[in-house]
């Protein structure tokens, strides 16, 4: 079963995104800011994260360079989510290593392709 860590501080999107991948068969992990992710990731080690940029605690972007310096996290394939939209926003958060950059509002549709085409 693939593993996929949802962060956002907006209770409406973590609710459609967890919903949809939980149909989809994946292991579920939310965090509602970046410092929450940063203690689930210590133990799990999921194969996508789906990252907001805008939290409390620490930010989306800082919370990329800790998983990028995370050997554990190799693997793990990170897409942003943000209404950040603005180019200079999308190439810093690729120049980071995000593996995507999609930008709210969001289709969930365009969301789970994304990840399926990471992931397989």
């Amino acid at each position: 079963m693939k593993k996929i860590l949802l962060v956002d501080d907006e209770p409406n999107i973590i609710m459609a995104l967890e919903y949809t991948f939980k149909k989809n068969n994946f292991e579920v992990f939310i965090a509602r800011d970046g410092q929450e992710a940063l203690d689930i990731l210590k133990s799990n080690y999921p194969d996508v994260i789906i990252l907001d940029v805008m939290m409390p605690m620490v930010d989306g972007y800082a919370t990329l360079e800790h998983i990028k310096n995370d050997k554990n996290l190799s693997h793990t394939k990170v897409i942003f989510l943000s209404a950040k939209n603005k180019t200079s926003d999308i190439e810093k958060g690729i120049s980071l290593g995000a593996d995507a950059y999609l930008t709210k509002p969001f289709s969930v549709k365009n969301v789970v392709d994304k990840v399926f085409e990471l992931v397989s």
